[in-house]
């Protein structure tokens, strides 16, 4: 099985504007997320897809391989879809290019032993903090009884009416799909709730598809605004002081 991560690199951030290109201790991002993928010995090929001159040129200039894709793409997995049609193979990553330091063995772990047809597939964690419950940045996901996503908010779900003693979960960016996933979801148009919540992977439950939730443990370092970004920044630096990473 041929497994291919694509990192999506969009310029016109919509808080973060030409966030991919963010310098980190003289790296760019888009460059710490690349490198962190490559370390899996799992994934066959990484590309960075991306609808941007100055996001192409920094690929090239740190020998990261990438593809062209349409300013036009209205989600990250209809970006994935596009560099799709000229990469072959049997299962397409998609990894969210603003976690510089996300753990290759983590993106591992949405890897299936093998696929047929339609298969689609996403990382989610507990949630620890209360803010991190009503943040509507955080999307919050229900399953079933064997693991398939049966809801996804931004608000915090299930309610806790009847007791409070139940885990809330994240969903994280690092996704899978089969081809067959992913063109179903680029020609399949957006639902009413899809619209309402703006969250890509509704696409699939509210038309009835398969989403498998696989959770993990995890403590992702991701970044949407400035302070994140000196944040993150931070964390990178006390780690290349401590010769924990390298250039």
């Amino acid at each position: 099985m041929r497994t291919v991560a694509i990192i999506p690199a969009r310029y016109d951030s919509s808080r973060l504007k030409g966030k991919p290109l963010a310098d980190l201790c003289g790296k760019p991002m888009i460059w710490w997320v690349y490198t962190q993928v490559c370390k899996s010995e799992k994934i066959d090929a990484v590309y960075v897809a991306t609808d941007h001159e100055a996001i192409a040129q920094v690929c090239a200039q740190h020998k990261m391989a990438y593809v062209m894709t349409s300013p036009d793409n209205r989600t990250s997995t209809e970006r994935i879809y596009e560099a799709a049609q000229t990469i072959p193979a049997d299962l397409y990553l998609c990894i969210n290019g603003d976690e510089p330091l996300i753990d290759p063995l983590l993106i591992e772990q949405i890897l299936p032993s093998e696929i047929a047809g339609f298969f689609a597939a996403n990382l989610m964690t507990k949630i620890h903090s209360p803010v991190e419950a009503v943040d509507d940045s955080n999307i919050k996901v229900v399953t079933d009884c064997d693991g398939y996503a049966l809801f996804m908010s931004r608000s915090p779900i299930p309610h806790p009416k009847s007791s409070i003693h139940f885990d809330f979960y994240k969903h994280l960016g690092v996704l899978a799909y089969s081809m067959e996933a992913l063109r179903f979801f680029a020609e399949t148009p957006k639902g009413a709730i899809e619209k309402i919540e703006d969250i890509n992977e509704l696409r699939f439950i509210e038309h009835g598809k398969k989403l498998k939730m696989i959770p993990v443990e995890a403590h992702m370092l991701s970044v949407d605004t400035p302070k994140d970004l000196d944040y993150v920044r931070g964390i990178i630096q006390q780690k290349l002081e401590q010769g924990e990473i390298q250039l």
